[in-house]
């Protein structure tokens, strides 16, 4: 058994699955950092992401169309975002009351709809799956080429998406009217900041992620969708945030971290490790936990975060 885990084939399988399993919840963590700059705490993240998974797998399997269906996923994603932002910045709901809400309120729409449509079949139906993309010369490299250059162009995505959010977020005007936001929304009110606008454009971002991030997962990963298939990853997308520090790189690092935790378990369940399984399963839960305990204290939100804002007059 050692032998095996301690192979190199083991390795790059566990590394490539390591990489292949944080794309997904980067998404939702790119797309948090923004709104949570911006002073909204989005904890609706696992109805956002459960909704795309639903609403993308279906788009999927009646077009026969995967690219498609993710843009049909974001879009999911995206309304359940903008009703967490009409409730939280419009009616200045408590956040937490809605993220909650709406998490539960997805987590058994999605379960009916699904059965409604599919029922309950022995057979669950399936999309076709999404094809690796093995990039010509680098994929030949002895190995690192197997796992980083023979991957879904989902997972690229979701790491050259990593640069361009910390640039728009630290080098631009709109980034600095975010943070402003976050910070002191009055003051960023007085010099001609659109508060509400900035608020409402880091939610819709959010949801664009999470519904991405859904629609990967049901479409990308596991080629159907199952009963909340996204399995607390939003609130572990919530706690990668704190960990990266709203940095966008720290959070792919963090996000490489969780990554690891669950490809980890798969890979020893896979070669028989006589663990119980429950055991593995925790893994990436633990891994949470112990780097919120280690990270927390030190941790600086920003200061309106949850807070919601009342415009003067």
């Amino acid at each position: 058994m050692l032998e095996k885990v301690l192979s190199t084939l083991f390795i790059v399988n566990f590394l490539a699955s390591t990489i292949r399993v944080a794309a997904p919840i980067l998404f939702l963590v790119l797309g948090e950092i923004y709104a949570e700059k911006s002073g909204v705490l989005n904890i609706a993240l696992e109805a956002q992401m459960l909704t795309g998974a639903l609403v993308g797998f279906i788009g999927a399997y009646y077009t026969h169309n995967n690219w498609l269906g993710l843009l049909i996923g974001i879009v999911g994603g995206s309304l359940i975002s903008l009703l967490f932002a009409f409730l939280t910045v419009t009616l200045r709901a408590d956040q937490i009351v809605v993220g909650i809400t709406l998490n539960i309120f997805a987590l058994g729409l999605t379960t009916f709809i699904y059965r409604v449509l599919f029922g309950v079949a022995i057979i669950p139906p399936h999309v076709e799956p999404m094809p690796e993309i093995t990039l010509p010369v680098l994929s030949a490299l002895p190995f690192v080429g197997p796992i980083l250059f023979q991957q879904k162009a989902l997972v690229y995505l979701a790491f050259l998406v990593v640069p361009i959010a910390y640039f728009v977020l630290y080098r631009t005007t709109i980034g600095l009217n975010i943070r402003a936001v976050g910070e002191y929304p009055l003051a960023a009110e007085t010099v001609g900041i659109n508060v509400r606008g900035i608020r409402y454009m880091c939610i819709l971002l959010t949801g664009v992620g999470a519904g991405l991030g859904g629609a990967f997962l049901s479409i990308g990963q596991l080629s159907r969708f199952t009963d909340n298939m996204a399995a607390g990853r939003g609130f572990i997308a919530l706690a990668i945030v704190i960990f990266g520090q709203w940095n966008p790189y720290r959070a792919a690092l963090a996000a490489l971290i969780f990554g690891a935790a669950d490809a980890l378990q798969l890979s020893l369940q896979a070669v028989g490790l006589q663990i119980p399984s429950q055991f593995l399963l925790m893994l990436p839960y633990a891994v949470t936990v112990i780097a919120m305990i280690v990270v927390a204290r030190r941790a600086i939100a920003p200061a309106s975060l949850a807070q919601p804002y009342v415009k003067e007059g």
